[in-house]
Order: C-alpha cells, then structure tokens, then sequence
C-alpha cells in the first residue's frame, strides 16, 4: 500500500518516496512534488496561481455565490 502526502503549494498527491520535503527550523514540514512547486512557494501566493488545488476550489466558490 502507497502512501500518499500532499504538496504544500498546489495541492496534487504525492506517493512516498517521491518529491521533496522540507522542514524549517520552527519544526514544520512542507512537501513538494516537484522544483516548480517548490520554487513558486517561497515567491507566490497558491490561491492567485490558476493551477493548483486551492485556486480552483476558491474560483468555485466565487463562482456559485
């Protein structure tokens, strides 16, 4: 059985084994599915970035009201 672990900036499911994790001196830990999410995590905001998880569940909300 695999399993699985969230990217901390887009969302997607990462197997174990794979990607990067990241764990910063105040003890909390980031995973990343690859350097293009893990790059744009120190520099953008996930919910203005149209692919990830957080945007596409924010538009959707908008989008009912």
């Amino acid at each position: 059985m695999v399993n699985y672990m969230k990217c901390s900036f887009c969302g997607r499911e990462v197997p174990a084994g794979t990607g990067k994790m990241l764990v910063k001196n105040d003890g909390t830990t980031l995973f990343f599915c690859n350097s293009k999410c893990e790059s744009n995590h120190e520099i953008r905001n996930p919910r203005q970035v149209k692919w990830t998880e957080t945007y596409r569940k924010g538009k959707v909300k908008t989008e009912k009201k």
